[in-house]
This record gives structure tokens, C-alpha cells and sequence, in this order.
């Protein structure tokens, strides 16, 4: 489930914002460097991260599940002609590299989130936009960071009670019809519950939020992100 994990691993020590450092750096020289050797770089520098982590590929992987399908669809579309020989591999290698491109970016992102709180985030966001405007997207990120795993526990939850009353024999439209319309009034009945919170004053506008303060084990992190950014903004493809 994509949703913080207790841990002893050195990302889970660092400073978020350093760690949102290394983010936007990585997505930057991932977007900047869409060779394959380039990309073969970057597949080694999302090891480390994951390292870091103590994230296995493998879970990282299956946590990017739901973005899989839209990531194999384009370059296989792609690859569809109009007619003889109706299938052109060389027109899906450019959409593949950059499927292949965003999914180290969204494994980059699954250790950050496996390894880092929600108030954390959220006093991140805050501190790096002041303001309302970082109010508003601290408590937007904080939101994403609780429902998202909410509301796929609930669309798990009626894909295995969909099997238990024999679901399975339907067909792949009526079940994905199922599956969805269930997901979707149970997502309205979580923005109702979340909407009485708010009017209860259960949900803070401006809690008091943890301290953040960067120590010596942070600076390799920020280093480690001004060398992607500094990649990035070089544009030499290896």
C-alpha cells in the first residue's frame, strides 16, 4: 500500500524537504535525459534511492501497478499503423523510453512516501511555499497522502468480495463496471465524511506541525540533488 512504513533506513532519518530536493532533481534529469544510456544512468541512481530506502525494486514496482497499464498502452498504440505492416516497432521506441522514464520517477516518488510521514510532508510544503498558498497545498498534499490509500483499500475490498459471490465468472466489462461504480460511491461517501469533519473542526486549517531542522546527514542528499539538477540543466545527453 502506497503509504508510510516505520523504518531505520537512512531516508527515513533525513529532512523532507532534502528529500523533495532529490525528487524534483531526479524528475528534472529524468525529463532532460531521455537516452537510453541516460536512462541507464538514472536506472542506477534510483537504485541508490531505493537502497536508501530499504525499498526493494520489486515493491516499488508493484506499489506503480495502477500506472502500468497507461504506461505499456502508449507505446503499443504507437506502435499501430494504418496499414501494411500495421505494426511499426521503431515508432514505439521513443514512448517507451519515456514510459520507462516516468516510471523511475514514480519509483523515486514510492520511497519518498514509504519513508516519510504525512505531517512531515505536510510541514514541508509549508515551509518551502509560505503563505496561504502553502497552507492550501500542505493540507491538499496531507489529503492525498491519507485517501489515496483509502480509497484503494476500498476498491480491493470489492474486488475480493466481488470474487467471494463468484464475480469472477462475469465478464471483464461487467466486473471493471462493478468495481468502478462501487469505487465511486464509496469515494463520495469518504468526501461526506470529510466534509461533516470539516464543519466539526476535526480537520485543522493550521495545526501545529513539527519542527523541521536540517542536520550534517542531510547535506549529502542536498548535494546529491543540486548534481541532478545541475545534469538537467546542462542538457548533454550521454
Amino acid at each position: 500500500m502506497l503509504t508510510y512504513e516505520p523504518g531505520d533506513s537512512l531516508a527515513h532519518r533525513l529532512d523532507p524537504r532534502a528529500k523533495i530536493a532529490v525528487q524534483v532533481g531526479f524528475a528534472l534529469a529524468a525529463f532532460a535525459h531521455t537516452t537510453p544510456r541516460g536512462l541507464a544512468v538514472l536506472t542506477a541512481l534510483a537504485g541508490v534511492v531505493l537502497a536508501a530506502s530499504a525499498v526493494s525494486p520489486v515493491a516499488a514496482l508493484a506499489e506503480a501497478r495502477y500506472a502500468l497499464p497507461l504506461l505499456i498502452a502508449g507505446p503499443a498504440i504507437a506502435a499501430l499503423t494504418l496499414g501494411p505492416p500495421w505494426i511499426a516497432l521503431s515508432q514505439a521506441v521513443a514512448p517507451a523510453l519515456a514510459s520507462y522514464r516516468v516510471l523511475l520517477v514514480l519509483a523515486v516518488s514510492v520511497a519518498y512516501v514509504r519513508t516519510t510521514r504525512v505531517r512531515d510532508s505536510r510541514t514541508a510544503v509549508q515551509s518551502l511555499v509560505p503563505g496561504r498558498p502553502g497552507r492550501f497545498l500542505g493540507v491538499g498534499v496531507a489529503l492525498v497522502f491519507r485517501f489515496l490509500p483509502v480509497l484503494v483499500a476500498d476498491l480491493s475490498r470489492t474486488r475480493a468480495a466481488m470474487r467471494a459471490r463468484l464475480g469472477s465468472e462475469r465478464g471483464l466489462t461487467d466486473r471493471m463496471g462493478i468495481v468502478a461504480n462501487a469505487g465511486i460511491r464509496r469515494a463520495f461517501g469518504r468526501a461526506d465524511r470529510l466534509g461533516v469533519a470539516l464543519r466539526a473542526r476535526c480537520f485543522a486549517w493550521n495545526p501545529t506541525l513539527p519542527h523541521l531542522r536540517f542536520a550534517r546527514r542531510d547535506l549529502p542528499a542536498l548535494g546529491f540533488a543540486a548534481v541532478l539538477v545541475g545534469w538537467a540543466l546542462v542538457g548533454n545527453p550521454l
